[in-house]
């Protein structure tokens, strides 16, 4: 790609990958009728749900000009997700629940105790134990099995927003009441409460921390939209913030940033609401900042990445502070090498400002740390390659496109 151009013009605001996963998921709880799903993201790890979902014995029809999902869940044949896909699918835990319901067991392969990292799953194994499962991990495979899952009392370790939406979906058909307490609060979550509420889920408490289901002893298939990304939305709104451009971000929701918005404000960040529409500019360089990750309604740890790219252009020291995923620091050199100065001291990332960002081939190392590159280059003098593309394809449809339409020059090419 190559920078220097603001970015004007207005971008729709793709579908919310982390509710979307969890309702592919979810549809595989029931074998009445054919789940309609819109407003799904066409992105790679939506791919490999329907992957996921075909390898169990799920029939699936993805019509991506359409951005709808259909899954018919009647005849499941399987309760072994495949290596070739969980490996490369983070999410591949999701279909647990399903499993246990309608095969009274599930095997993840590919997936042993090694490689969990400090993004453990632990806690998903720890609730699905708590209601009645008994988990086999081995070397390369972890093997769950239960007759028969009972309400009970869970409590997680953090809120987080997989391992809540998780233990919903296990406890709304496990008979008696289930309550986890420490859950996420993310809109995501409420928007998969709202989605399983539909299929006939007893559910409460969503976004209190605090939630209660009540088994039931059958869900049905239903329609669903899934709600706008917020994580998509605020890239754009940085993108537009690093370039010094207007955008319009259709679907949109202020109240979704949470945090965020605060953050960008501060920044000096003008946001404009009409309807369904959030305007975003800014005219003058951008303030330094002081940001720490957190929990919904904090910061989301997701687009920690893209504001320290941001902050790099602002006149001062920023500091950012890493509470969720600690692998988030990636980026530091990275940014160093397109001229950023940016340190990271074992606890914390200070920001030196302003730079100016030189093109400069660069590694994404994830998904966020590779939008975070992107957003510098759309800043950056001269070309910048930002590689592997997959990671961000993961997550953002058709990213190179819709920065195009805003008036940037950007190219993806095939790794």
């Amino acid at each position: 790609m190559r920078g220097g151009a603001p970015l004007h013009g207005t971008v729709f605001v793709q579908g919310a990958k982390n509710a979307a996963l969890k309702m592919i998921a979810a549809s595989l709880l029931t074998g009445n009728g054919h789940t309609v799903l819109r407003n799904v993201p066409v992105i790679e790890d939506v791919r490999r749900a329907v992957e996921l979902a075909e390898a169990v014995g799920a029939v699936v029809q993805f019509h991506e000009s359409e951005r709808t999902l259909v899954v018919d869940a009647s005849n499941l044949t399987s309760p072994v997700l495949p290596a070739e896909i969980a490996r490369r699918f983070r999410g591949a835990v999701l279909f647990v629940p399903a499993l246990l319901h309608r095969f009274g067991e599930a095997v993840i392969e590919g997936i042993g105790g090694c490689n969990l990292g400090s993004r453990s799953l632990d806690f998903h194994y720890r609730g699905f134990a708590r209601l009645g499962a008994v988990v086999d991990e081995g070397e390369s495979v972890i093997h769950i099995k239960a007759s028969k899952l009972q309400g009970a009392h869970l409590y997680l370790d953090t809120p987080s927003h997989t391992g809540t939406e998780n233990l919903i979906m296990a406890a709304s058909l496990a008979p008696g009441k289930t309550i986890i307490d420490n859950c996420a609060q993310e809109p995501e979550v409420l928007d998969v409460i709202a989605f399983l509420t539909k299929m006939g889920a007893r559910i409460t408490g969503g976004g209190t921390g605090f939630i209660t289901v009540h088994g039931v002893d059958e869900l049905t298939a239903v329609e669903h939209t899934v709600m706008a990304d917020r994580i998509d939305a605020g890239v754009f709104a940085m993108a537009a913030a690093i370039t010094g451009g207007e955008v319009n971000l259709v679907g949109a929701s202020l109240e979704h940033f949470g945090v965020v918005r605060w953050k960008l404000e501060q920044m000096g960040v003008e946001f404009g609401t009409n309807g369904a529409v959030v305007s975003v500019r800014t005219e003058r360089p951008p303030r330094p900042i002081n940001v720490i990750t957190g929990p919904y309604p904090g910061f989301a740890t997701d687009l920690q990445s893209p504001i320290m790219a941001l902050a790099c252009l602002a006149e001062g020291a920023s500091y950012i502070r890493e509470t969720i995923f600690d692998g988030r620091y990636t980026l530091v050199g990275e940014l160093n090498k397109m001229g950023a100065k940016v340190e990271f001291d074992g606890s914390r990332v200070v920001v030196h400002g302003p730079a100016a960002f030189k093109g400069a081939p660069v590694t994404a190392h994830d998904l966020r740390t590779g939008i975070a590159l992107v957003l510098a280059g759309l800043a950056a003098e001269g070309e910048t390659l930002v590689s592997p593309g997959y990671l961000i394809d993961r997550g953002h449809v058709d990213i190179a496109k819709r920065f195009n339409s805003l008036g940037a020059d950007v190219a993806a090419v095939s790794d």
